[in-house]
């Protein structure tokens, strides 16, 4: 299985389960929410998603409240909106808050897919995650660190830590941003 995680999050089942039964047949990994409160819960405990798919139109938060929330959090991971609404005051709105790209449902799944590849490709998180600081290098997929050809094995939430603050130097956080 393909090492990349995709977030989809709509309040169809129906949707769901046909973005995710295609993304799976095409090697991804793909984790489901209903709502854009449970898909903050999955993407805040799993940091290893490399895209979210979502709709707009969902209860509790909505889409443009969860890009919202992921910007507003330093979050820049690769986001792909497919919805009903096409107006262009609608896409004007994603894209403002920080989406990547929009599609107007009814879809092309096999479009679909070709834009998920491009999104992965920009956002480079197709390719190895590695951090070089000087003769330290940080390699997310190993979980390790590794400086003048010596390994240092940190626990998973302090590399994580690490990785977070070397990847977007000149950011502050809050402590929940880093939780």
């Amino acid at each position: 299985m393909n090492e990349l995680k995709i977030l989809v999050v709509d309040d169809e089942s129906r949707m769901r389960k046909l973005v995710k039964d295609f993304l799976v047949r095409s090697n991804y990994e793909v984790l489901e929410a209903e709502d854009g409160e449970k898909a903050l819960d999955i993407f805040f405990a799993d940091n290893s998603i490399a895209l979210i798919i979502l709709d707009v139109m969902m209860p509790k938060m909505d889409g443009y409240e969860l890009i919202k929330s992921l910007r507003e959090a330093k979050y820049d991971v690769p986001i792909l909106i497919i919805t009903a609404k096409s107006e262009i005051e609608d896409k004007k709105e994603g894209f403002l808050l920080g989406a990547d790209d929009y599609m107007v449902k009814p879809i092309d799944i096999e479009e679909m897919l070709l834009r998920i590849q491009v999104l992965l490709r920009r956002s480079k998180s197709a390719s190895e995650k590695k951090i070089q600081i000087g003769d330290l290098l940080l390699n997310y997929n190993q979980l390790s660190v590794i400086k003048k050809d010596k390994v240092y094995n940190l626990a998973q939430k302090e590399f994580y830590l690490l990785y977070k603050l070397l990847s977007t130097p000149n950011t502050i956080f809050t402590r929940q941003e880093l939780i």
